[in-house]
């Protein structure tokens, strides 16, 4: 992880610890157990399979209340339903299927809140998919109500935004202020191992000087999961979905900033490059002779005006980055994200409860 800043321009590197408002503690930490990765304990597809479990032997008596839907494929809409409904059946399957992914959720972030990376935390934000939805506000509560009972000091909360919206919000705070002193918006990019969203993000400083009131005003999302896409095929989508963005941004009088904050899976260098964790992108995303940032701006040159800055940085990262505006009131907060996998970052506050730098 690199910590260094590009004194020239006041931009951080691609992955830096030190960013305008946080330093970054830790991020993509890889705990292990016996049984692998700590963090495929509480993902979501380590939900599906703990629903599964609790159905399993109800479907053997052909008694299984959810029905001969596989558990995959039942929606969390659906799954939100029945713990409002009426039936009992149902509604005690989901919820032991909570129960269960709750202490898991509470067993890896005991085992994060022990790492020295992690000491001291107050706060813990927990996004992706899965928080977004009655089942992962009812695990996340639960999850916090165990670990208050082990005499832990955290609190635990699913993140503000929508995680899909959160992970290019978030792109926002890999700049510094100045640069939105003559623009209001930026173009932010999440790639994530199923699809690569990208989305005009308004800053609304106006509103909201420390940007709490940023939101994205439009996005594009590309499944590339449903193909067998290159990389250079997703470069090259990747391109046309912010061109077009650009131009439709542009035609609506926004005023972008010359400025692209992108969120990647991984272990981000200060190059620009992906170290490690890359693995579920379209082609070898992890090639010393590949840089996404580079390509991009071979490719879109510039913006406006003004020649084209672009920052990258990890996407759980990124996501807790959103966060910013919200955390005022704690010094040492993070975020884990709840999906394929379980995306982890730590932040330190750069300036204290008072509002002073601490820098």
């Amino acid at each position: 992880m690199a910590d260094e800043t590009i004194k020239t321009t006041g931009i951080a590197a691609h992955g830096a610890s030190r960013l305008p408002s946080v330093e970054v503690d830790s991020f993509n930490i890889e705990l292990k157990d016996e049984e692998g990765f700590l963090g495929d304990r509480a993902s979501k597809g380590a939900f599906r399979d703990t629903l599964e479990k609790w159905r399993k032997p109800l479907r053997n008596t052909g008694e299984d209340p959810l029905g001969k839907e596989l558990s995959e494929n039942i929606s969390k809409k659906e799954l939100d339903a029945i713990l409002v409904g009426d039936d009992t059946d149902a509604w005690a399957v989901v919820q032991s299927a909570i129960e269960d992914f709750a202490q898991e959720l509470a067993h890896v972030t005991r085992r994060f809140l022990k790492t020295k990376a992690w000491e001291k935390t107050e706060r813990i934000v927990v996004g992706g998919g899965f928080s977004n939805s009655r089942l992962g506000e009812l695990a996340i509560a639960r999850a916090e109500i165990i670990l208050k009972a082990e005499n832990f000091k955290i609190e635990m909360l699913p993140i503000h935004q929508h995680p899909d919206d959160a992970g290019l919000i978030g792109a926002l705070h890999l700049a510094p202020s100045w640069i939105f002193e003559a623009h209001d918006s930026i173009l932010a990019v999440d790639v994530g191992g199923t699809n690569i969203r990208c989305g005009v993000v308004e800053t609304r400083r106006k509103k909201a000087p420390d940007l709490s009131k940023a939101c994205v005003w439009k996005s594009e999302l590309w499944r590339h999961a449903d193909g067998e896409p290159s990389r250079e095929e997703a470069i090259k989508r990747l391109v046309k979905m912010l061109k077009d963005l650009t131009t439709k941004a542009e035609n609506e009088g926004f005023k972008l900033a010359p400025f692209i904050g992108i969120a990647c899976p991984g272990v981000i260098e200060s190059d620009g490059s992906i170290a490690k964790s890359a693995q579920n992108l379209p082609g070898n995303w992890e090639s010393t002779k590949f840089n996404l940032p580079a390509a991009l701006v071979e490719a879109i040159p510039q913006i406006g005006e003004h020649d084209t800055t672009i920052v990258m940085h990890n996407d759980g990262v990124v996501q807790g980055l959103s966060e910013v505006p919200f955390m005022k009131d704690v010094k040492r907060w993070g975020v884990l994200t709840i999906g394929t996998g379980l995306g982890n970052a730590r932040f330190t506050n750069r300036n204290g409860k008072n509002g002073k730098s601490e820098r």
